[in-house]
């Protein structure tokens, strides 16, 4: 019969009619408890919680089970339908300006000299401000009557606009207001991608006679590939997920010209105090979601790479 080597304990030990965990695997998990603790509590409860809620047709007064039928009254919901519309659009119209205005601008700031570090301070500053913020500032930009923008028009010789309060101005000039806070962000992140690229590599092409652009085609693009998904989720998430911006802006007006998601979800609990149809819109809100990060994650392959690395 083999003996055990000295000093290898098995993780898990018998005891009588149990099972005993070894000190290091308690300690493991112990660490992890907090995590787990936080999760449990403050998302997995809530989740099911608003699914729950989702089935029922709650409000201030009575709270009913009602099945699918708050899902089934989303297809004919006009201001819903149009909320998904706009959010999609929202989404798609920022999403690729920001990630090509950030690359471009880490391009021009990637260096240590001071023009670059005074060019990253100024793209960074949008950013650390606050949506609240930002969106104060451009509403007095837009606005039809004293606004910057207008009196800019007319200094030269131009005639104003309505800017929000025109229906197919309203969601550009959203958009414009979240590409020019955001593009600091993805310029940082971009930043610190270029910066970790070999520069043996650009030597490389360098002597092989690669001009610039062909350098950034095929090494730096190519190599920050991993923060470019990361990038592309993250941005798509946070589009999905806004609302102070086109609450203080346009309230999603003119005629639900601007409604979100989110903004309809808001309207539905909170002016209306239809708990369990927000709820669903919610749901539906968290599925788009999802799908949208498992596609990304499949299109980086880094869900191949993790089942990979699990087999192995």
């Amino acid at each position: 019969m083999k003996r055990r080597p000295a000093g290898s304990q098995p993780a898990l030990r018998r005891r009588g009619k149990g099972i005993g965990l070894t000190a290091d695997a308690r300690a493991a998990y112990l660490l992890i408890l907090p995590f787990f603790t936080f999760f449990l509590i403050f998302v997995l409860y809530p989740l099911l919680t608003n699914f729950t809620t989702s089935l029922t047709n709650e409000n201030l007064a009575t709270r009913t089970f009602i099945g699918l039928a708050n899902y089934r009254r989303l297809l004919t919901d006009r201001s819903f339908v149009r909320s998904v519309v706009n959010t999609f659009v929202y989404a798609i119209f920022s999403v690729g300006p920001l990630m090509l205005f950030g690359f471009v601008a880490a391009l021009l700031v990637d260096g240590s000299g001071r023009v670059q570090s005074a060019g990253r301070a100024v793209m960074i500053f949008p950013h650390v401000l606050s949506m609240v913020s930002v969106s104060m500032i451009w509403l007095y930009l837009f606005d039809p009557g004293s606004g910057l923008l207008n009196k800019l028009l007319a200094s030269f010789g131009l005639p104003g606009s309505d800017w929000l309060f025109d229906e197919k101005l309203a969601m550009p000039c959203l958009i414009l207001v979240n590409v020019w806070k955001s593009s600091g962000y993805v310029m940082m992140i971009d930043l610190a991608a270029l910066q970790s690229v070999p520069p043996s590599l650009h030597e490389a092409a360098r002597v092989d006679g690669a001009g610039y652009l062909s350098r950034v085609f095929h090494i730096t693009l190519p190599a920050i590939r991993p923060v470019s998904y990361f990038l592309l989720a993250t941005l798509s998430i946070e589009c999905f997920k806004t609302f102070e911006q086109v609450r203080i802006m346009t309230n999603g007006g003119p005629v639900d010209a601007t409604t979100t998601i989110t903004h309809q979800i808001y309207m539905r609990a909170f002016a209306d105090f239809k708990m369990g149809y927000a709820s669903a819109m919610s749901v539906v809100l968290f599925l788009i979601v999802l799908t949208i990060t498992i596609v990304n994650l499949r299109a980086g392959g880094q869900l191949e790479s993790d089942r990979h690395e699990a087999g192995t």
